[in-house]
């Protein structure tokens, strides 16, 4: 039988939840799932006549165990496992000890093999470890301290409509505060979403992404107008380096358990895409226990900021030792009777600049330092 090499029970409920569900013929599953009708309806219907236990293999061995654990207590572990098919043996364990508390729950390992007997585990490859980057989380001690946000790799749904699901995430609880599929992201949508983000959840201190648009661009400082409008907020705009996803870890795990959950098969159209995101995002912040929390959940521990999104937005201040020049329509600033292109995306904006050496002046935007002016050769350059 041609399931999918990831495991066969986790692609048989999946293909009898999308039946269920009706988005999609049974014809059209079985060939999302490249089995025959004949596959497809013999386990519809072990599903519907015995519920979960329908879909496992009929198994050889004996019914019953010197050791074996109470059958109530294998079943409520097989049950928890089909209601959350990629929870392994850790998750599965305490959230059923923290749901129940009063049974006497097995250890981890036994829960493994429970999992293993109903063949409902699948090995992983194993991947070669590198060490983790730190450094970038040295600052991340409670919740709003940084949000980290990106672009999930775009995918189409049934229908053809390419899809962008935006992800915010606080990266001291891994609560996951925004996760919407864009049709079409252009930046007034994007920074529609992170001011209702705002507006629900408060002002973080800091927000890191890649170095992508809209987060981004090639304008001195890299700043974009999406991280101008985070900087007036009093947010600092936070960038990895290129090409090392590692240094935004906890964002791209989430990414991974978004993946499973939601991207194969994809819904037949952006709305109902949404809706399985929807639900990908109320298991992940309030039942699935995360172990960096103590095998707690995001919910558990975060809580919103005390920085609440502002009626007003004001200018930066600079100090006594800035001259504060403002950006002109054209991008450039008048320093001492010439005109020197700064950036478009300061537009209107002042900009402080402090002497730092001999014809070096460092120009400031708020709290970002982003060039520096040569006025031996009137040529301004990044920092």
């Amino acid at each position: 039988m041609p399931w999918k090499e990831t495991c066969p029970m986790e692609e048989r409920l999946k293909f009898v939840v999308e039946v269920e569900r009706g988005d999609y013929s049974i014809a059209k599953l079985c060939e999302i799932y490249r089995i025959s009708r004949k596959t497809g309806y013999k386990w519809l219907n072990r599903w519907r006549a015995e519920g979960f236990a329908g879909l496992v293999e009929r198994s050889r061995e004996p019914h019953n165990h010197p050791n074996q654990i109470p059958e109530e207590i294998e079943n409520s572990i097989v049950a928890l496992r089909y209601r959350h098919p990629f929870w392994g043996p850790k998750k599965l364990l305490a959230r059923l000890q923290r749901s129940e508390p009063e049974k006497h729950w097995p250890v981890q390992s036994t829960v493994g093999e429970v999992l293993k007997r109903h063949g409902l585990s699948c090995k992983r490859k194993r991947s070669r470890r590198t060490p983790p980057y730190t450094q970038p989380f040295e600052h991340i001690n409670e919740p709003n301290d940084v949000w980290s946000a990106d672009f999930k790799g775009w995918f189409r749904t049934g229908n053809g409509n390419r899809v962008d699901p935006l992800t915010i995430l606080d990266s001291a609880s891994r609560y996951l505060l925004r996760c919407q599929a864009m049709v079409k992201p252009t930046m007034v949508k994007v920074r529609c979403i992170f001011e209702e983000a705002f507006r629900e959840y408060g002002l973080p201190g800091a927000i890191r992404t890649d170095n992508g648009m809209p987060f981004a661009s090639r304008a001195l400082g890299g700043l974009s107008r999406l991280s101008v409008w985070w900087t007036l907020l009093g947010i600092i705009p936070e960038r990895i380096a290129p090409g090392h996803p590692e240094q935004n870890g906890r964002h791209e795990r989430m990414h991974r358990s978004l993946k499973q959950a939601v991207a194969k098969p994809p819904a037949p159209n952006p709305r109902k895409q949404q809706q399985a995101i929807d639900r990908f995002v109320q298991e992940y912040n309030h039942l699935r226990p995360h172990e960096a929390l103590g095998q707690e959940t995001p919910a558990q521990y975060y809580r919103p900021s005390n920085r609440t999104f502002p009626k007003r937005i004001h200018e930066p201040e600079y100090s006594r030792e800035h001259i504060v020049r403002r950006v002109r329509t054209n991008g450039e600033i008048k320093w001492k009777s010439k005109k020197i292109f700064l950036s478009e995306v300061l537009i209107g904006l002042p900009v402080g600049l402090v002497e730092d050496d001999n014809d070096l002046w460092r120009i400031d935007f708020g709290p970002l330092s982003i060039g520096m002016l040569n006025e031996r050769f009137w040529k301004i350059s990044p920092i």
